[in-house]
């Protein structure tokens, strides 16, 4: 399969490249590894401020504070303990044997490097989106080619810029996306060893129709309509500042972020009256520089059309901010609910990706449970509730790929939790050693011994063979 990309091919030659070199070395040791982690946290370390700088130019407004809290320290973090536990990771995990069958044999597994990994990441977390996947990648010996967003042409400049001085491009390369359109679909066509996808299911089948022609394994990391349910002993004021904080958060830009959140109805007024208050003490006004603009005006404009349309139909939107207009061309969209949504509303649609809130009111927490999982599975799901039987209850009676517990967003970002979706909200995991597994292949090995059992059942298969299968069978195999 085939695509179109320009007369100069950026891709193959370096794919080609990578390829050959990883079959000079199948399988680096662990020293290796800890190396390759290293200049990738040599290379955050030295560009931080430039790679924070150029995060705040795609964006127009995003304040390094917050790109520095979310991406790099995180991404630092998560290869500390990549490096910490890669002996651990490495080390070969033997495996039981029948001593009836194998009485003198040995099994055992060990993860191998897959080989070439390619890694499309989305412009929401440009830095965390591609760091993240390379640390499991790297940890798990391989090579990486990385597709950066067309959103993030600042990021991917600098990136591509500076990466040689960290890395042989046989070992990591950066590409950037101009946005004509065929470095994607170029991208996804080349015959990798695993394919790393995230950003929306729309995409995200394509990238797996594309990969499914040269079977190549995919992780897909999508979205979707993360719900939050506020139980009735729960108070609705620690609610809504939790979840506002997470709303608010890039602008509401994040794919674990809560997408719209079940409320009791004799608790919406004091939910609305604390979101109000939470924006009033931490969003004074949105053009200090903190409020994170939406990425483009397609974006912008979607959200505002959003907007209209479900005010269209009969829903009350909820101004929450209450300081000066934004101002210039920010795409500064100010914090908004909006009560009394339906499913007749494209904003109960798809994916909302802004700081936009719907607030359902309920009564019966068990209808809540039905309609959530009636829908397609999300990407998280979160429970605000004190009463541990009835979190247990609301986890085990939904599906999604994360739960969150008093606190949203916020399962995403530990190292040690496997993040991922289910169904339409994608497939696979990474971080942390799940990370790393998804980007080795666990070999299996078995050593025969001195003494072969399978001697005693050669044909024919009368007589002694016979007799130890009768054996076999009364033990249970």
């Amino acid at each position: 399969m085939t695509t179109e990309l320009s007369p100069v091919d950026p891709l193959q030659p370096v794919f080609t490249a990578q390829q050959r070199a990883h079959l000079q070395n199948l399988t680096p040791d662990v020293a290796a590894r800890r190396a390759a982690l290293d200049r990738l946290a040599a290379m955050l370390d030295t560009h931080w401020h430039d790679m924070t700088a150029a995060v705040q130019r795609d964006f127009g407004v995003r304040n390094p504070f917050e790109t520095e809290l979310t991406e790099l320290v995180q991404a630092k973090g998560a290869i500390r303990e990549a490096k910490r536990a890669l002996p651990r990771w490495c080390r070969p995990k033997k495996r039981k044997l029948s001593l009836l069958e194998f009485p003198t044999a040995s099994a055992w597994t060990f993860p191998q490097p897959v080989g070439v990994v390619g890694i499309i990441v989305p412009w929401n977390f440009p830095i965390a989106m591609a760091v993240q996947p390379m640390i499991g990648a790297l940890a798990a010996g391989n090579r990486v080619m990385v597709k950066m967003s067309e959103n993030s042409l600042h990021l991917a400049e600098l990136l591509q810029r500076v990466s040689p001085q960290f890395f042989d491009p046989n070992e990591v390369s950066f590409f950037a996306d101009d946005g004509t359109g065929t470095l994607g679909p170029a991208f996804s066509a080349l015959p990798f060893n695993h394919l790393f996808f995230t950003g929306s299911a729309d995409t995200g089948r394509k990238v797996m129709a594309s990969a499914a022609a040269n079977l190549t394994p995919v992780t897909l990391e999508l979205g979707g309509k993360s719900p939050a349910i506020v139980a009735k002993d729960y108070s609705a004021e620690r609610a809504a500042e939790r979840i506002l904080w997470s709303k608010m958060l890039n602008s509401g830009q994040i794919c674990t972020s809560v997408d719209h959140v079940y409320v009791p109805t004799d608790k919406v007024d004091a939910f609305v009256r604390a979101a109000k208050a939470w924006v009033r003490k931490h969003i004074p006004n949105v053009n200090n520089g903190d409020f994170t603009s939406i990425i483009d005006t397609r974006s912008f404009a979607r959200l505002q059309d959003t907007i209209a349309d479900a005010k269209q139909h009969g829903a009350e939107i909820v101004e929450l901010y209450e300081g000066p207009a934004p101002t210039g061309e920010t795409r500064v969209l100010p914090p908004k609910l909006v009560l009394k949504p339906t499913t007749a509303m494209r904003i109960m649609q798809r994916e909302i990706f802004g700081p936009v809130l719907p607030v359902i009111a309920y009564d019966d927490i068990n209808a809540v449970v039905a309609e959530i999982n009636s829908l397609p599975r999300p990407l998280a799901f979160y429970v605000f509730s004190d009463d541990r039987k009835l979190q247990h209850q609301l986890v085990q009676s939904t599906i999604s790929g994360g739960v969150g517990i008093n606190e949203p967003v916020v399962q995403a970002g530990i190292h040690d939790l496997p993040f991922g979706g289910s169904g339409d909200s994608g497939m696979g995991h990474y971080h942390g050693h799940e990370g790393f597994l998804t980007f080795s292949k666990l070999r299996p090995v078995f050593r025969q011994g001195p003494i072969r059992a399978l001697d005693f059942v050669l044909p024919p298969y009368s007589g002694r063979a016979a007799q130890v299968l009768s054996i076999m069978k009364k033990l249970g195999g």
